[in-house]
């Protein structure tokens, strides 16, 4: 152990593999040593000893730290305690499919959980293990009280508190009581969803943006349909650029209307989710109900409608600006899209890009930004959204990086010309 000045890893009792992070062990000196600056500048053997002694209290000291840092650390214990909540029903539905709702309050809070008789016994730091009971308490008492939490929502509702310290359980499901959409009863399961009904609610023209998943088009939809079934509106005008997401379809057979079909599908499944079939076909052909490209909306006035602009990151700034200046009176719009999923081609500015710019300052518009936390769809793909939003991290960095050495890169020596001979006369 001559010459060690440092901490070495020991080996882990539960991977058997070394770590360089944790169960340090600390290295005695060797008198005979002479690495270290300490003994060079003439300390004692005994107090270089005593500064190991005061190692020993730390739990973790990073190998990377520099030798006069890790003589001087010494990291007050993290104080730990352990508490039970009693549970008496509502157990499966509190551990979730594969146990994803008690796992996610250990990895969200850092605290360990173990099931008892009739208990659950957390351990951990005691602010986490308090944030931890109070969410316990809040869903023993909400059982108590007969709430049903359907498939996913209790998942949503811990990703937002475990998240969140200011938020609890008990205040996310009463501000999201169930509300009824047509024959659908939906309840906004994120912070996010919650403040887009709010903001549609208060305001005649809201931007959804954000990624795949987070019901951008679902919910507004659906406000759209209890809008008209309160007879709040006259009629739903439904929109969306006809572009492909990278493929070329090529010639399309039918009339114009089915030619533009396939592009509008996901308007037509939001619809037929919330309302009788046979009613909305009746809606479609009185035109109560239009779905429509946005080619078909230059020139007109929208009055008395809720419009709903899909897919906006694949119009043009000038398709944009048309789309928002059809709105009449007693009119609302909702335009919603994913900054993420462009197909414009290629040098084409996105209209939902450059419209954040113009019009986030413009008093009476409201902007929700959704993220990976809103995702309601299946676990995997919140996980593909922080996947490809880290990816596109690195490469812009990787980009910026790349612009800043062609900057600074020294400009390359002018070739001298070549000289021409001269020519007899």
């Amino acid at each position: 152990m001559a010459g060690t000045t440092g901490l070495e890893p020991a080996t882990s009792d539960v991977t058997g593999r070394r770590s360089n992070q944790l169960n340090y062990v600390p290295a005695l000196p060797d008198r005979r040593s002479q690495n270290s600056t300490r003994l060079r500048a003439g300390a004692s053997f005994e107090a270089y000893c005593a500064q190991f002694s005061a190692m020993l209290e730390t739990d973790v000291v990073p190998a990377s730290a520099p030798a006069d840092v890790r003589f001087r650390a010494k990291l007050p214990h993290s104080p730990r305690m352990k508490a039970s909540v009693q549970i008496s029903r509502g157990i499966e539905s509190l551990f979730g499919t594969r146990d994803e709702n008690i796992r996610l309050i250990e990895s969200g809070l850092n605290v360990r959980t173990r099931l008892l008789n009739d208990a659950i016994e957390i351990e951990g730091e005691d602010t986490n293990v308090a944030r931890a009971v109070g969410i316990l308490d809040d869903y023993v008492a909400l059982m108590r009280d007969g709430h049903v939490f359907n498939n996913g929502d209790l998942n949503s509702f811990l990703r937002v508190v475990t998240a969140d310290p200011d938020a609890s359980l008990r205040r996310l499901v009463d501000s999201g009581k169930q509300r009824s959409f047509g024959k659908k009863i939906i309840t906004p399961k994120t912070m996010n969803q919650r403040r887009y009904f709010d903001a549609i609610e208060h305001h005649d023209l809201v931007f959804g943006i954000g990624p795949a998943g987070t019901g951008k088009t679902y919910l507004a939809v659906a406000m759209a349909v209890s809008a008209l079934l309160s007879k709040r509106v006259n009629r739903i005008i439904l929109t969306r650029p006809a572009v492909e997401a990278g493929e070329r379809l090529g010639f399309l057979p039918g009339t114009l209307q089915e030619k533009v079909d396939p592009y509008l599908r996901p308007l037509y499944d939001a619809l037929y989710d919330m309302i009788e079939a046979e009613k909305v076909e009746k809606l479609l052909e009185r035109n109560t109900i239009e779905i429509a490209p946005l080619a078909f909306m230059r020139g007109r006035t929208l009055s008395d409608s809720f419009i709903i602009m899909d897919e906006a990151q694949n119009t043009s700034p000038e398709q944009m600006k048309m789309i928002l200046t059809r709105q009449g009176f007693n009119s609302k719009m909702v335009v919603t899209g994913d900054v993420t999923q462009i197909d414009l081609p290629q040098g084409t500015r996105s209209g939902l890009v450059e419209v954040v710019d113009v019009l986030r300052n413009v008093e009476g518009i409201s902007f929700v930004q959704f993220d990976d936390r809103d995702v309601v769809r299946h676990n995997l793909v919140q996980k593909i959204v922080k996947a490809y939003e880290r990816y596109n991290e690195i490469i812009g960095a990787n980009r910026q990086l790349s612009l800043k050495l062609a900057d600074t890169a020294p400009a390359e020596v002018a070739a001298e010309p070549i000289p021409v001979p001269e020519t007899a006369a």
